[in-house]
């Protein structure tokens, strides 16, 4: 018999390894040259590679022979060669050429899985979908990575060890910066004491502080528009280039159920020479403050309790983060009811 605890914990466990319907960043650009790559992502396996017009593609990462990586296998262009027996696959997961033999069966056959690829902003973008027949949506960025004309910025990634709902709930915690923050270059400013606000937006919502703007980390914002993002921003000292708000935009893409990647985007409205000194002060003096920030939130994260999410006393200031929960939770209840049915 079904019971309520049983659904309730399979809709857990797809959370868990991440949300479909959706546009990720998988690698940033520079990760996939010549050779193919093999990731995890969502839990599921896949290999990457450019052809000679420099594309990317993105198929399954594993041989429909006898199911070896074709990530450790040979790029040919528009297809994969495995370095076992040499079948070919191209980056629509079809068998092309099976040369160990003559008149294979599987040439011409789709074996392996594909995955709609963009590339943007310095990052590879898959689409992960809920049936491996779903059409992708539109991918649309923020505005600060889309309008170049207007701001500039630098992509930063990193694997963290932790489940990524972890990542998520600690970019939707304004709160967290005055403290854990303090002796950073940019947070050290503010109220130790806040109250909180949500406010609705046209793709999702923006959680900020109600008595204090432009000081410490004020406020985030969470979208969806093909892909999820989380984006804020913090004061910024004129001594480290222009002055004005510093902006980042945040994304994650689970590994599996224990490990993510993160990106994060740091922008600036900058145009003219300002760009040109910005982008020096930003790789001469900033970058490294920066990963200051992020590794103290990775200390943070990795050291939880892996049931820590189950032991919680949330109060106000969590307004935000058990707001992005439920919208989580519901579309993976969705999801999964769509796979269900479609089986």
């Amino acid at each position: 018999m079904t019971t309520a605890a049983s659904v309730d914990a399979r809709v857990q466990d797809y959370l868990d390894t991440g949300l479909r319907s959706l546009w990720y960043p998988v690698l940033a650009s520079w990760e996939v040259g010549s050779n193919p790559v093999g990731i995890t992502r969502l839990g599921e396996n896949l290999a990457l590679w450019r052809d000679h017009d420099g594309m990317v593609h993105a198929i399954e990462d594993r041989c429909p022979h006898r199911g070896a990586r074709l990530s450790k296998g040979w790029n040919l262009g528009d297809r994969l060669a495995c370095w076992y027996h040499g079948v070919e696959v191209n980056g629509e997961g079809t068998v092309c050429d099976v040369p160990a033999i003559g008149n294979s069966p599987m040439v011409g056959t789709a074996c392996v899985r594909h995955y709609p690829v963009q590339e943007a902003q310095g990052a590879i973008f898959v689409f992960f979908g809920t049936t491996p027949d779903e059409a992708p949506p539109a991918l649309e960025l923020p505005e600060q990575l889309t309008d170049e004309a207007s701001y500039g910025h630098f992509l930063c990634t990193a694997t963290w060890k932790c489940n990524y709902q972890y990542a998520v709930d600690n970019v939707m915690d304004p709160m967290h910066g005055t403290y854990l923050h303090a002796d950073s270059h940019s947070m050290a400013e503010g109220d130790r004491q806040a109250e909180m606000v949500l406010e609705p937006t046209q793709t999702g919502f923006i959680f900020k502080k109600t008595g204090q703007a432009g000081v410490n980390f004020d406020w985030v914002e969470y979208g969806n528009s093909g892909a999820l993002w989380l984006r804020l921003s913090i004061p910024y000292q004129k001594r480290f280039g222009p002055g004005g708000p510093f902006w980042i935009v945040g994304m994650v893409v689970p590994e599996d159920q224990d490990n993510c990647r993160v990106f994060f985007w740091r922008v600036r409205k900058v145009d003219g020479w300002q760009r040109q000194v910005w982008r020096f002060f930003y790789r001469t003096k900033l970058e490294g403050l920066h990963w200051d920030v992020l590794e103290q939130d990775r200390i943070i994260l990795e050291n939880l309790a892996p049931d820590a999410r189950h032991h919680e006393n949330l109060y106000q200031h969590d307004v935000g983060l058990s707001r992005l929960r439920r919208v989580m939770l519901k579309m993976a209840k969705t999801q999964l009811a769509k796979r269900q049915e479609a089986a």
